[in-house]
């Protein structure tokens, strides 16, 4: 067995120490664990804004893609006293008994090390750590035959009706098969309330166009039809952060989108690379979901 290959770095004033940089993590791609540090380092100023402050949940695959994976959300063992740590109840537990200590992203060095430990994909809840939801999220599933197409197509009309209640929405591919919409909100309503709104406003959506929508959970009524995931906004629930890897048989991205490249159909896969030079042409699409935006309707 070949020894295993450390060197130490040094990111932003933190000493690391990385392993197995030339460990093929995607080996349909070939694409290595030294490769996904580097993304994670130069998409850094895009993806940190939206990890500062909140939980984090990481899908680890210490083997690749290809191997078994594992959800944390506790901070593992050996996390350095650097990385911001914070000691909660878990969401939806019963008298608040069960906390988690969650890794908080909060700069490049913990974002470093974290890709060190193979963590690719980075999910987050609606709210940061202290606060109200800021973020309401719908999640576009797609059964088959339907795809990213239709789900574009679904972006668009939820949109325009979230327009009609002040509500600016952002469309991001998710990395795999669906996408998501973000829209600011006030951070001042519960989690139950976000939910209960969104769950409305996708019932009115699958009443208008039941040919095409569903808003309920059942696999065996989406065949053909995007599945509006309301559900989403439940405290105890996450969604895949912007610009992070995805655990697809070659290195996927959850892109951010313009709201002409939805319109046209066009949500694909994106693969880091071009990423990255998505972001040098457009800078961050979701920029504006770092500024509150307004209360929900009631």
């Amino acid at each position: 067995m070949p020894k295993e290959q450390r060197i130490r770095v040094e990111v932003d004033g933190q000493s690391l120490e990385l392993s197995n940089l030339d460990k093929v993590l995607y080996p349909a791609a070939g694409f290595t664990k030294g490769e996904i540090i580097n993304y994670y380092t130069r998409i850094a100023p895009a993806l940190l804004p939206h990890l500062r402050g909140r939980a984090l949940t990481r899908i680890r695959f210490p083997n690749g893609v290809n191997g078994q994976s594992f959800f944390e959300k506790n901070k593992p063992g050996g996390t350095p006293d650097w990385v911001r740590v914070e000691t909660m109840p878990v969401p939806g537990s019963s008298k608040d008994r069960e906390t988690i200590d969650y890794v908080v992203a909060d700069d490049l060095p913990t974002l470093v090390w974290l890709a060190n430990l193979a963590a690719l994909e980075l999910h987050t809840p609606q709210w940061r750590i202290g606060e109200q939801p800021d973020l309401m999220v719908v999640d576009l599933d797609p059964g088959a035959p339907a795809g990213l197409r239709e789900c574009c197509t679904v972006a668009v009309l939820m949109r325009d009706r979230l327009a009609e209640d002040g509500l600016t929405a952002y469309p991001k591919t998710s990395g795999k098969k669906g996408m998501q919409l973000s829209c600011p909100i006030a951070g001042t309503q519960s989690a139950e309330e976000v939910s209960a709104y969104a769950k409305r406003i996708a019932e009115e959506l699958e009443r208008s166009t039941p040919k095409s929508v569903t808003s309920k959970m059942m696999k065996r009524l989406r065949p053909g039809k995007v599945f509006i995931d309301w559900s989403q906004n439940s405290a105890a629930k996450t969604t895949v952060a912007p610009y992070s890897l995805r655990a697809q048989p070659t290195p996927t991205v959850s892109t951010p989108l313009t709201w002409e490249e939805v319109e046209q159909g066009g949500a694909r896969a994106f693969a880091p690379e071009e990423v990255l030079e998505r972001v040098e042409e457009y800078g961050d699409l979701l920029e504006d979901l770092l500024t509150p935006g307004p209360s929900l309707p009631s």
